[in-house]
């Protein structure tokens, strides 16, 4: 028996031994197309590399591939670095990769749609999900550097435009590797004390950079911490050309954060002009109506019936003469049409039929009755109105008395005698 035999184990050990003993092989820049590509529930990234003619397998373990910006995809053309090693177990050679890259396009490009694209289909940058900016806010609360020049820009235009208005900086870091859970937990904080300090605006963000220094604003934690902020946020990154997701997501995207804080504040020099715009509209209405009713007042105080109060008796029992005239002229006219037609129609059937004379007649009388009570003196009095008498003659007028008269005043259910203690306007 030949005693050259080696196990499995040994074999693959051996080549693994050598492998490794390769120094090209520890350090292997490679470019290809991902297949059969699987993210395991621990992290780790389980994947083929291809080209036209050959492939080989890669695994990329979760403390290398936590750094990525973007989730790799079958398709995905890209770059990766990595060492070559065996695995034991089933003796095939593998890459175990490091780094990777998109090929041909960023790898923070790549990053932001793919997150852009998943926040949309979320929903986070719908329309009717954005709150509103408070018109004339108490207090501003600003997520960002203390040492960067976009908080002096923003505390000159809030000073400037809204001097009454309040400031409360929640210093944060706006670059680096722990900038992105800075920011949502600053913009968390803001949330939980904005009752305290009532917090009517936050607005987030950094100066200008590039797109690494800015990239803080791209991460889904900064994202989803603006979408749960119960604060309107205004979103103030980098310049007008800066375009991050943390904007799509803000209620408001400021091009930079000086307009950010023009956005948040009015200025107070428009909203002056437009107060006394208004108190002077208001004076001159308000004048308008005191002016208005003046007038009419005046009137009436000068009006003839309350400067001569007896002139309204006067002109009632003025037309009450007139219409005790006129109805007694209508009654006698009607008396006599009555006697020409009874004579004219003697011998007409109502002549001929006493029932219907009777009723026709006591019709008339009724209605002559009626008019007679509507213009019955008695009834005035009934009114609560006093007839008032000197001599048997009805005063209109206080010329036609003197003191110490004596008078007789008629109510509704008799007479009364007064004497005049004083004759006066």
């Amino acid at each position: 028996m030949n005693n050259n035999y080696i196990t499995i184990t040994e074999i693959n050990r051996y080549i693994k031994e050598i492998i490794n003993e390769d120094l090209l092989l520890r350090k292997v820049y490679l470019k290809g197309e991902i297949s059969n590509f699987k993210a395991h529930s621990r992290g780790h990234y389980y994947f083929t590399l291809k080209d036209e003619t050959s492939r080989i397998a890669a695994v990329m373990f979760s403390f290398n591939n936590k750094n990525l910006k973007f989730t790799p995809y079958d398709g995905m053309k890209v770059l990766v670095t990595g060492k070559i090693d065996v695995y034991e177990a089933s003796g095939s050679y593998q890459i175990y990769v490091e780094d990777m890259a998109p090929d041909g396009v960023g790898a923070l490009y790549v990053a932001f749609e793919q997150l852009k694209k998943k926040l949309q289909s979320e929903g986070l940058f719908d329309k009717d999900k954005k709150k509103k900016i408070r018109r004339v806010p108490n207090t501003i609360g600003i997520v960002t550097s203390p040492t960067g020049a976009a908080i002096k820009d923003i505390l000159t235009t809030i000073k400037r435009r809204f001097p009454v208005c309040n400031t409360i900086l929640f210093p944060a870091l706006v670059q680096g590797e722990n900038a992105a859970n800075d920011i949502a937990n600053k913009i968390k904080l803001a949330n939980e004390v904005k009752d305290i300090y009532g917090i009517d605006t936050l607005i987030v963000g950094r100066g200008g950079g590039s797109l690494e220094d800015l990239w803080p604003f791209n991460e889904e934690v900064v994202a989803r911490a603006i979408y749960d902020s119960t604060l309107p946020v205004i979103s103030a990154v980098g310049h007008e050309i800066d375009i991050t997701i943390s904007d799509y997501v803000a209620d408001l995207r400021a091009p930079t954060p000086t307009a950010a804080a023009e956005l948040a504040v009015p200025d107070i020099n428009t909203i002056i002009t437009y107060l006394n715009t208004v108190s002077n509209r208001s004076n001159t209405a308000l004048n308008n109506i005191i002016s208005n009713n003046y007038q009419r007042l005046e009137s009436i105080k000068n009006s003839y019936i309350l400067t001569r109060p007896i002139t309204m008796y006067e002109i009632k029992e003025q037309k009450l003469d007139i219409l005790i005239d006129n109805l007694n002229k209508s009654i006698n006219k009607i008396l006599e049409d009555i006697k020409i037609k009874l004579y004219t129609y003697s011998n007409s059937y109502i002549l001929n039929n006493p029932d219907m004379l009777y009723k026709y007649s006591s019709q008339k009388l009724d209605h002559i009755i009626s008019k007679l009570e509507v213009l019955n003196p008695l009834n005035t009095l009934n009114r609560g109105y006093a007839i008032i008498k000197k001599d048997n003659k009805v005063l209109s007028s206080i010329k036609n008395i003197n003191n110490d008269d004596i008078i007789k005043i008629s109510l509704k259910d008799g007479e009364l005698s007064s004497k005049v203690i004083k004759v006066g306007d």
